[in-house]
């Protein structure tokens, strides 16, 4: 990865650490299917807008995206949402965290230039402890706790794992149209579910608070924030994109104490040292630079 994919990765790490506390603010009011599908829509809306101003064409064939869709979007965001309302954000991040690893397993079946090494395993591995260590052991006493939450997050982390692999086949498109079509194709996939199940027109209408993070996670952490996904993916591989699981705590708490003036905790330093060291492993260029 060059110094510009690693500097779009911090930025989407930054933009898809704030989904957790969109969602957090938002699930509380409205059920996940339709907060998923509020998500999509309304990024969706904002990126076919932007491809019309800038005269990006958009796909003719959704057969694939509606794949893409369905695998990195439509399926993920309702198990994440469901799973946050049982159990603390904090703990489906770490879930989410699990992402590399199942990429790099699937990854390794799956193509032909991106195999598992020891060097990459060791590295996911270093990335993960760091996440766990980085929350600290209150959000590991949660485990077992919420059985069927937490094993909603993990399939919401295998099911990226095949969207990563899967999207490796837009590689020469534009990332907006790619993005615009999978967020329009995921769209069309929540509608009828919701439509059925969650029948939103008969809900308490949320408050102006709820609007807003779902305005923030469709606009930030979705739209902007795919754009810079399929942009990643595209020049790094599947592998790589998903590394921003382990970023995500990272921003979190840097910006708790750049913005809120919140203690980092010794715990937050060995947790940062140890992603970077998982990240240093995986790039690959201190190893090389060490022979």
């Amino acid at each position: 990865m060059s110094a510009v994919d690693w500097l779009m990765l911090v930025c989407l790490s930054v933009l898809w650490g704030g989904s957790f506390f969109f969602a957090k603010i938002a699930v509380g009011e409205m059920p996940p299917l339709t907060l998923a599908l509020g998500r999509v829509a309304i990024a969706a809306a904002l990126l076919i807008s932007l491809a019309r101003a800038t005269g990006v064409t958009l796909p003719d064939r959704f057969g694939p995206f509606l794949v893409m869709g369905l695998l990195n979007n439509a399926l993920p965001f309702s198990l994440i949402f469901w799973g946050q309302t049982h159990i603390p954000s904090g703990l489906a991040a770490i879930l989410n965290a699990t992402t590399p690893l199942f990429t790099v397993l699937v990854a390794h079946f799956a193509t032909a230039d991106e195999k598992l090494t020891a060097a990459r395993l060791a590295g996911v591995a270093a990335g993960f402890a760091g996440v766990v260590v980085m929350l600290g052991p209150d959000l590991l006493r949660e485990l077992g706790t919420a059985v069927a939450a937490q094993l909603a997050c993990l399939a919401a982390a295998v099911s990226y794992a095949f969207a990563g692999i899967y999207g490796r086949r837009f590689r020469g498109e534009p990332a907006l149209r790619v993005a615009a079509g999978q967020l329009l194709a995921s769209s069309a996939l929540l509608a009828p579910v919701v439509i059925v199940l969650d029948r939103p027109w008969l809900l308490a209408p949320p408050s102006a608070t709820a609007w807003a993070a779902l305005v923030a996670l469709a606009a930030l952490s979705t739209a902007l924030g795919y754009l810079l996904y399929f942009r990643i993916l595209a020049r790094a591989g599947a592998t790589n994109v998903l590394l921003v699981t382990f970023l995500i705590p990272v921003s979190a708490i840097l910006l708790g104490s750049m913005v809120l003036g919140e203690a980092l905790a010794a715990r937050d330093i060995v947790g940062m040292a140890a992603i970077a060291i998982g990240l240093a492993v995986i790039d690959g260029r201190v190893l090389r630079l060490a022979r």
